[in-house]
């Protein structure tokens, strides 16, 4: 079982001391931003800066030829990818990396992008009260579909890149985590995902296809959001409110059964699409997915159905929760084929809510429960002690290091009927 860890390109560019730092935890490799979504993040060791703020943006450089106009098929509508300056840190630490011996997997973010969907609103989720979500790129947009085959192909094509992990491959919805996000008491717990579900003319199209009448659908969402606003039932004297059952909302079996089916086939298709760009531009490389078992689940580790994964090597599992984390590897196990890779990604920083000094107890657990591998998010934002417990993590007993061996790409699988248009 062999540990990369997430990096971000500015962790390393510009760092001459930072590929040995790294090298020297016994990682197998890094898991290095290649695409990604607006953040503001610490640098604890560079010698040039602390914090970096950026906006969305790609850290390679990108080949003009592949993102020309195609007015003949999205018009002024085309998606195109804002390349981050300087231009080539992608690149720059993923050199650095590998001439230490640390393999590189491309980490992309496809539908969270947080100017894409202001620059093009039609590819923009929206919700049915109408409520657009610029930072979430919509999946059934032939716009976001032609974009997320594009960067996937061109990513997967870098000289500098071992292997591709896709986060954020599906429905991305109301969760933001960002700009002083002010939500949580309305975009909270049942809510959640009806508040995710798109409501955008395409969207409204794939409904009627399938034979419902989007006002009607919409209608339903909206009325069973505002059922969870509305007083709760008085509790029995006898029962303390902090043990009553979080509230439900109540959507028409009807209207669930439809909105869930169209989803999941709009999901399958797009992450097809995506692997599928990606094989074709490497078949040699492995692909990863970002995934949750649960078919509704949106955001950086969407629903993903066994279907969808034919042609990647592995899936990745936010395992930052130690006591849910056993349960959420056995179900991933449960669902994706056989001899898929199961990466369980534990939270390995202290500041950001983790507890690096039971890594090799959460490792354990997970792998018990049928992980393959692990990511640890995050090297470039831990601190000396949170770098001492990876290191210790991958030195202790059942922890291999040096030169990895990632998961065998799976052939190339012939592309099935389409299960959504």
């Amino acid at each position: 079982m062999r540990a990369w860890a997430n990096l971000y390109p500015w962790d390393v560019d510009g760092d001459p001391a930072a590929a040995g730092r790294l090298a020297g935890l016994g990682l197998a490799g890094v898991t290095l931003a290649a695409a990604y979504h607006a953040v503001r993040a610490v640098t604890p060791f560079h010698p040039e800066h602390r914090i970096v703020t950026r906006d969305a943006a790609v850290y390679y450089r990108t080949d003009p030829a592949r993102w020309g106009d195609a007015p003949e098929r999205h018009g002024p509508a085309q998606l195109r990818p804002v390349v981050a300056r300087p231009a080539g840190s992608f690149e720059r630490a993923a050199a650095a990396l590998r001439s230490r011996g640390l393999a590189v997997t491309a980490w992309v973010v496809v539908t969270h992008h947080d100017t894409l969907g202001a620059a093009v609103p039609p590819a923009a989720v929206r919700n049915a009260f109408g409520d657009a979500y610029p930072w979430a790129l919509c999946l059934a947009s032939p716009a976001v579909r032609e974009y997320a085959v594009c960067l996937a192909s061109e990513v997967a094509a870098l000289a500098e890149a071992d292997a591709v992990e896709l986060e954020a491959c599906g429905w991305y919805g109301v969760e933001h985590l960002s700009a002083h996000d002010k939500t949580a008491g309305a975009a909270g717990g049942a809510a959640q995902w009806l508040l995710s579900v798109c409501f955008c003319p395409v969207c409204r199209s794939e409904y009627a296809a399938a034979g419902a009448d989007p006002a009607w659908l919409a209608a339903q969402v909206r009325a069973a959001v505002d059922s969870l606003s509305e007083p709760p039932p008085a509790a029995p004297a006898a029962v303390s409110p902090g043990t009553l059952p979080q509230r439900e909302a109540t959507l028409a079996e009807e209207a669930a059964d439809v909105l869930t089916s169209v989803r999941a086939a709009l999901a399958s298709r797009f992450q097809r699409e995506v692997i599928a760009a990606a094989r074709d531009a490497a078949p040699r490389k492995p692909v990863y997915l970002h995934i949750h078992p649960d078919p509704r689940a949106t955001g950086a580790n969407p629903g993903c159905d066994a279907d969808a994964l034919a042609g990647a090597a592995g899936v990745v599992l936010s395992c930052w929760d130690p006591a849910t984390a056993p349960t959420l590897v056995v179900r991933a196990a449960a669902t994706v084929p056989e001899g898929t890779a199961i990466a369980a990604s534990l939270l390995a920083v202290a500041g950001l809510g983790g507890d690096p000094a039971t890594l090799p107890a959460q490792a354990a657990a997970v792998r018990a429960a049928g992980a393959t591998e692990l990511r640890l998010y995050h090297a470039g934002l831990a601190t000396a002690p949170d770098l001492a417990a990876i290191g210790g993590l991958c030195s202790a007993g059942g922890l291999a290091s040096g030169p990895p061996r990632p998961a065998e790409p799976p052939p190339r699988p012939a592309d099935p009927p389409a299960s959504a248009s």
